[in-house]
């Protein structure tokens, strides 16, 4: 019989500067209890980045925008896809040292084990990033 996998931990958030925080508490206090010294404190900042970009980026700014998180294990990584109703596509950039930002996504690539983005099938953008773990925790 094969293993049943996990069911993904899924959020909705408002498009809102204070979700970001209220995204990166939900998205730790996911983790296993194994896997929090080791995983926390990246999967905070990638979720910190992400969720401030799909925000800043992938948003109009109406009240009703949502910026969604799903977290699941698999493969021997945690992933976590950030979603926004924007069409736009997130582009790595090397900002000169004065830039004041800029550095988000590359922050995501050195962060992650492997990132992309992907259009969702009827309306807006997935940001995937994956961090790997130890599967015997």
């Amino acid at each position: 019989m094969p293993e049943i996998p996990l069911v993904p931990a899924h959020w909705h958030f408002p498009a809102h500067p204070a979700s970001v925080r209220r995204a990166r508490h939900a998205v730790a206090e996911s983790l296993p209890d194994v896997l929090r010294p080791h995983l926390a404190d990246d999967l905070k900042l990638l979720t910190s980045e992400l969720v401030t970009n799909a925000i800043r980026h992938g948003t109009c700014g109406k009240d009703g925008d949502l910026v969604e998180l799903v977290l699941w294990p698999a493969d021997g990584h945690y992933w976590l896809a950030v979603s926004d109703p924007g069409t736009g596509k997130p582009v790595l950039t090397h900002p000169d040292a004065d830039s004041e930002s800029g550095r988000g996504l590359l922050l995501v690539e050195n962060l992650s084990t492997a990132w992309t983005v992907r259009p969702r099938p009827k309306r807006g953008t997935s940001v995937i990033a994956g961090l790997s773990f130890d599967q015997e925790g």
